[in-house]
């Protein structure tokens, strides 16, 4: 073995005699080779520190100074000059390492020329070929007939000549490029190959780019390719995106080529031109930041000339959000503002990719928020300043009516963290200009100031819990046109007084072979609230709000503050619950709960039905989570009156593994007061790969076979017997490629429905080929737990391939 430390000269040594014998000539190399200045010195060598973790990448100072080993059969030269190893010559510095049949190193000039069998495996990348010249830690030099494998992604090929630019950099000439895994088969050939004159590696970049090639598919050419760039790992990178082609009725074909600029870490933009045969062309970008202190994106759209209009069309959207403290306190900035040119928008571009923006999400929304708010927060006080402005995309054929905007909102709140005798209270005041189309109202646009105090004082135990709370309201209308009564303006103050009360009782039980702990608690709530006529006033950001369990325990039954229901009722309650009494975890979960009114209800929006009953619905419900891998959640609001269920829904959810996953809903109402038309829906999601249907449970596809997948999901009306939703594909995952095809059928309104097929080739580490969309946003959007058959790839480390 040959020791060579670069260090400054070196004190003159005496001269060493070759040796005769090979076994000779190995000990005075490894003699001679001794820093004789540090054996001078005497001192002792530093004891051995512990290291946490072995290093992935060494510093260049440390690499610098890295020691250089040789070995083989014979060894012949002369020390710190240079040696010559015959028969399976070996060379190692720092995560460096050559393999030949015969080598010979030139030590002041770190520089080693091999031939015969040559391999290098440089921090886990390998090379193989005939003739190598190179700087070893420089790592620049040509090798020739090579091969190679990257450890990042596994990619490997070969080429005529390597020629390495430093640690980082190369060029590949007259290469392949593949991530298929090579069999021991002869006649292997890779699924996918890149073929090219030249291919350019930039590790550090992690980028590769190919000039004059041509893309294989199952040894059929299917994409000439003048210049392209790919990953060689997950690292973002600029350049062109796959490009996304489609057929449409409407637009004819469709092309969009999107190109990627990853501007900083922190900070890219996607630009996407694309042509429509029958329509024009558009261009498409997307912004987006990520700061310590704030966030957003920016958006837009443009098509001049649009001949299916026969009008310009754009569109645009921003949302930021930040928070930046100043010496009086934190101050925020919230937007979320999306416009459009025209009305038809939402249904001329709800299937285009990057229809809005540049974004991968369907525009079919037909309300666009104008959303900003200033919020100010310190210690116990906060105040917000908001003003919402709504774009209505409307349909002749099915209008809707606009949400009021606010312009302004200005809302303050207090709430102190300490208060004496252990009470808790808070403070809100509140102004709201709103104003709305007076085409759909018949009510007056307004001024609305409210205020709302609480207080209340919970009494807190192991064994239960008392919570009583007095509540004040107060609101003040001015009102740009007359009431019915002639009145512009109005007042209403009305307190609320609520009493909440639980216990919890605790036991150790056994179920099926399984000890938990089982809790009972009941659960009492009280509130009372006096009646006030109400029913001139108008309703602007007010509704009724839904009967579960969350809003069964609350004082008010309307969300908003334009009405305030005049409540005389006790809700009573009950959940019992298994936990693991290890973990804690919630193996089951059964309650119900019923309210009983003690007068009828008076105040109900406009054109509601009072309630009289006595006793509400029964509300049932049950959560089990038996195993990891089962789960069932289910509601029920009976009518005891009727002897009938109101509504039912049942979701139940088997995830055994990754990829594997079912999901079933069942979801049925009656006409009640909040809804009217009956429905009932039965919902269907899956993930399944179909070899576990013949008992076929591999964790990943092998070389010689691949592993198809079902997904989709389902939406079904029983009630008027048809499918509303379907979205159904297949997945096939071979070691080096991914291929989906997925039919979407959307329902956008009672008379309008909207179908496209996609089908995608994902070449795994090189790019994906979409025709008619990107099949993987739509799974994403709509296949419940859907997951990426390649999301839980991990970045191998060096050592996973020492040699």
């Amino acid at each position: 073995m040959l020791l060579h430390r670069p260090r400054p000269s070196p004190p003159s040594s005496p001269p060493c005699l070759p040796a005769r014998h090979a076994l000779a000539r190995l000990a005075a190399l490894v003699l001679c080779g001794a820093p004789l200045g540090a054996l001078a010195q005497q001192e002792p060598a530093p004891p051995l520190q512990s290291s946490p973790a072995l290093q992935e990448e060494l510093p260049p100072l440390v690499r610098a100074q890295q020691p250089v080993f040789v070995r083989g059969d014979q060894l012949s030269g002369q020390p710190d000059i240079e040696a010559t190893i015959e028969g399976n010559a070996e060379l190692r510095r720092g995560d460096t390492l050559i393999h030949a049949d015969r080598m010979h190193y030139d030590v002041p000039a770190d520089r080693a020329r091999a031939s015969g069998n040559v391999r290098i495996n440089r921090a886990g990348n390998r090379y193989a070929g005939s003739l190598l010249d190179m700087e070893v830690d420089a790592f620049h030099g040509f090798f020739n007939e090579a091969s190679y494998r990257f450890l990042a992604n596994g990619a490997h090929g070969e080429a005529s000549r390597v020629d390495f630019i430093d640690r980082d950099h190369s060029v590949v000439h007259e290469a392949t490029y593949t991530t298929c895994e090579r069999t021991d088969e002869a006649s292997w050939q890779p699924d996918w190959v890149l073929r090219a004159r030249r291919i350019e590696l930039d590790q550090a970049e992690e980028v590769g780019r190919a000039e004059g090639g041509v893309l294989e598919f199952k040894g059929v050419p299917i994409l000439p390719v003048p210049s392209i760039t790919f990953p060689l790992s997950d690292k973002r990178k600029s350049g062109l995106l796959p490009p996304t082609v489609g057929l449409d009725t409407v637009s004819g074909v469709e092309y969009a080529q999107p190109y990627y600029w990853n501007i900083a870490p922190n900070r890219d933009a996607t630009i996407t031109p694309m042509l429509m045969t029958r329509r024009g062309v558009s261009l498409a970008g997307e912004f987006r930041y990520l700061e310590p202190t704030y966030s957003g994106e920016l958006g837009a759209q443009y098509m001049p000339g649009d001949r299916l209009r026969d009008r310009d069309r754009w569109a645009w959207r921003s949302q930021h959000n930040g928070v930046f403290d100043t010496p009086v306190g934190g101050v925020g900035l919230s937007l979320n503002i999306r416009r459009v040119s025209d009305d038809d928008y939402w249904r001329d571009f709800t299937q285009r990719g990057s229809g809005f923006g540049g974004t991968q999400t369907q525009l079919a929304e037909r309300l666009l928020p104008g959303d900003a708010s200033l919020n100010w927060g310190r210690n116990d006080h906060s105040v917000t300043l908001r003003t919402l402005k709504w774009q209505t995309l409307q349909d002749p054929f099915a209008p809707i009516a606009p949400p009021y905007d606010r312009l302004p909102q200005l809302h303050w709140r207090y709430a102190p963290n300490q208060l004496p005798a252990g009470l808790d209270a808070s403070v809100e005041a509140d102004y709201t200009h709103f104003s709305a189309d007076r085409r759909f109202y018949a009510q007056p646009n307004a001024r609305r100031s409210y205020a709302l105090a609480q207080v209340s004082r919970p009494f807190l135990a192991p064994a239960g819990f008392i919570t009583p709370k007095l509540q004040l309201h107060a609101t003040s209308y001015e009102f740009d046109a007359p009431l019915a009564n002639g009145q512009r303006s109005a007042t209403r103050t009305l307190p609320t007084f609520s009493l909440d009360s639980g216990l919890v009782f605790e036991r150790d039980a056994s179920f099926f072979g399984r000890g938990f702990l089982q809790t009972l608690e009941p659960r009492a709530f009280y509130t009372y609230t006096p009646y006030r006529d109400q029913s001139l006033l108008p309703v602007y950001d007010t509704a009724a709000t839904d009967f579960n369990f969350a809003s069964i325990y609350t004082e008010n039954a309307f969300g908003g503050n334009d009405r305030l229901a005049d409540n005389n009722l006790l809700t009573l309650g009950v959940t019992t619950r298994l936990l693991d009494p290890d973990s804690g975890a919630e193996a089951a979960r059964f309650g119900l709960a019923q309210r009983l009114r003690f007068s009828d209800q008076r105040v109900t929006m406009p054109g509601g039905t009072p309630a009289t009953d006595r006793l509400s619905d029964v509300l049932l419900g049950a959560g089990i989570n038996w195993t990891p891998q089962w789960s069932l959640d289910s509601t029920v609001q009976y009518n005891p009156k009727d002897g009938r269920s109101m509504r039912t829904t049942v979701g139940a959810r088997y995830s055994p593994g990754a990829y594997r996953t079912v999901s079933a809903a069942y979801r049925a109402q009656k006409v009640t007061d909040l809804i009217t038309e009956p429905s009932k829906q039965l919902d269907v999601g899956w993930q399944w790969p179909l070899n576990d249907l013949w008992g076929d449970r591999r964790s990943a596809p092998s070389q010689d076979a691949g592993r198809w997948y079902s997904v989709g999901r389902l939406n079904y009306s029983l009630q008027d017997r048809k499918l509303v939703d379907t979205v159904v594909g297949l997945e096939y995952e071979s070691c080096c490629w991914i291929g989906r095809v997925v039919l979407e059928r959307l329902q956008r309104s009672v008379t309008s429905s909207s179908t496209r097929i996609m089908f995608q080739l994902e070449f795994i580490g090189l790019s994906r080929l979409s025709l008619g969309a990107n099949p993987l946003a739509s799974l994403r959007q709509h296949v419940p737990r859907y997951q990426y058959l390649r999301e839980n790839v991990t970045q191998p480390s060096r050592f996973t391939q020492y040699d």
